[in-house]
C-alpha cells in the first residue's frame, strides 16, 4: 500500500557519479518546524551536503533548507545552513564511525524524503571516484546498454 505522505524532496544525482556507494542507511533528522514546511515545498539543495562525526554522533553540514516562504516574521524561522543532527541507532552510528576511521571513507547524503510523515534521509558509505574511474564507469554502462539493446532487437527479430 502506498502512503501519500511518502514524498521525495530532493536526490543528490551527483552522488553516483563521483563516487562508489558501498552502503545505505535510512536516518532521521532533527529539524525545526520551519524547516520541515520548507521541506514539504521542497525549498531545500542537497548536493554539496555531507555528513561528519563528532564525538558519538552523526552530523548533516551543508544542507540548505530555504526559510519558509510564508512566515510573517523572519525572526521565528530558522538559519538555512546549519548543522542538523542525524538520529540512527547506536549500533549503525558506531558501525559507520568505525569504517568512516578505519577506511577513510565518507558519508554522503543519496536522497531527502517523507516516510510516514517524518523526514528522513538516506545516506551512503562512499568512495570518492578518480577521473578515469569515472570513465571507465560511463564506458561499462554504456557498453551494457548496447548490449541490451542489441538482445532485444534479435528478440523483436524472432518474433516477427
Amino acid at each position: 500500500m502506498v502512503d501519500l505522505n511518502d514524498k521525495t524532496v530532493a536526490t543528490n544525482r551527483r552522488a553516483r557519479h563521483e563516487y562508489d556507494i558501498l552502503d545505505t542507511w535510512e536516518a532521521g533528522l532533527v529539524l525545526q518546524g520551519s524547516e520541515v514546511k520548507s521541506l514539504r515545498e521542497s525549498k531545500v539543495q542537497i548536493a554539496e551536503s555531507y555528513v561528519r562525526s563528532e564525538g558519538s554522533e552523526l552530523w548533516l553540514i551543508g544542507l540548505h533548507i530555504n526559510p519558509y516562504s510564508k512566515t510573517g516574521n523572519l525572526a521565528t524561522g530558522h538559519e538555512p545552513d546549519q548543522p542538523r543532527k542525524l538520529l540512527m541507532h547506536r549500533k549503525e552510528i558506531n558501525q559507520i564511525i568505525d569504517r568512516i576511521d578505519r577506511d577513510g571513507l565518507t558519508v554522503i547524503p543519496l536522497k531527502l524524503y517523507f516516510s510516514k510523515g517524518r523526514a528522513k534521509i538516506e545516506i551512503a558509505l562512499a568512495r570518492g571516484r578518480r577521473l578515469h574511474d569515472k570513465r571507465q564507469a560511463i564506458a561499462k554502462r554504456e557498453s551494457q546498454r548496447e548490449t541490451e539493446r542489441s538482445l532485444a532487437r534479435n528478440q523483436r527479430n524472432r518474433t516477427q
